[in-house]
């Protein structure tokens, strides 16, 4: 019906045909492009239900539309007694708890409602409870109250239970929190006297609880996150002037770290690597020239020299 509310029979001439035809919005043209709309042609259950009822939809159409304009109520709740008015339930459409108009207090779902099913109890929305979900569940407080409403708010995060908004209006606390100076305020975990961390992990408290979270990797023990933090320094770090764990370069000791003969050292992140410069070979006790214009292929399989015969 909505789809064809703006259309007209579509020819030349529309105010003659609707002198000569009657009105569009009455005619049995739109009734037959509003039934040829209803289904899809693969909806089986709303083809046969329009095939059963087609003649009950003809009927209001023509003759009975005027005095029944609301279709819905007409057809599916007074006549096929498939549906219940809103706010009514089960199979003689009773009202919800809290009357039709408001059902469960506005606060819920009737079970049911709108349908000939259900046993019409409320399902109440968060943050309501009762029969007519007119009372607040713990963690809320009664915002208005009287004989028609019911507004539940959510208590401040600090209250299990609560009067009013903020952590001064509750009247238990929360799992987490502490009563002092007549409010429930954040108990801070990581002050506690044994640590609830582990030993290479800092302690962070968040509101009603806290958080353990890994020491920097240069670290061994931290009181906090980076590498400023640090209680200890790994293998290879060691503390600057601003108190942080940084690389020792063991390259830049005047003695080095490196043992053979013409080695170059290298700095590495917490290491130092000991090479041989290009030109030379490796050995056990130090770093020799290589053989100008011998390839390391041919110094490994060098013949034996021919002796005289």
């Amino acid at each position: 019906m909505a789809d064809t509310v703006k259309k007209n029979f579509g020819g030349g001439n529309t105010a003659w045909e609707e002198k000569s035809l009657s009105k569009y919005e009455f005619s049995e043209i739109r009734l037959l492009e509003i039934l040829e709309g209803l289904c899809e042609s693969s909806d089986f259950e709303c083809n046969r239900l329009l095939e059963e009822h087609e003649g009950l939809l003809e009927a209001w159409w023509l003759q009975l539309q005027k005095q029944a304009p609301d279709l819905f109520e007409w057809f599916c709740v007074e006549t096929l007694k498939f549906c219940c008015s809103p706010g009514t339930y089960g199979p003689d459409c009773r009202a919800c708890p809290g009357g039709p108009q408001r059902p469960c207090s506005g606060n819920g779902q009737c079970d049911g409602a709108g349908s000939r099913q259900g046993d019409g109890a409320c399902q109440c929305h968060m943050g309501y409870s009762g029969a007519l979900c007119a009372d607040c569940l713990d963690g809320y407080f009664s915002a208005l109250r009287n004989d028609t409403h019911s507004v539940c708010r959510a208590c401040h995060e600090a209250c299990k239970t609560c009067t009013g908004p903020t952590e001064r209006d509750c009247t238990e606390c929360e799992t987490g929190w502490a009563y002092q100076q007549d409010a429930c305020v954040d108990v801070d975990e990581c002050t506690a006297e044994t640590a609830p961390c582990d030993e290479n992990q800092y302690c962070e408290n968040v509101p009603s609880s806290y958080s353990c979270e890994d020491c920097d990797a240069t670290c061994v023990g931290c009181t906090g996150k980076g590498p400023g933090k640090c209680k200890e320094c790994v293998p290879g770090y060691a503390k600057d002037e601003s108190g942080q764990c940084s690389d020792v370069d063991e390259c830049s000791h005047p003695e080095g770290p490196c043992l053979r003969e013409n080695e170059n050292c290298y700095n590495t992140p917490g290491s130092f690597v000991c090479v041989c410069p290009e030109g030379y070979k490796e050995t056990d006790g130090a770093c020799v020239p290589t053989v100008e214009g011998e390839t390391e292929g041919e110094r490994l399989i060098q013949p034996p020299p021919h002796e005289d015969l």
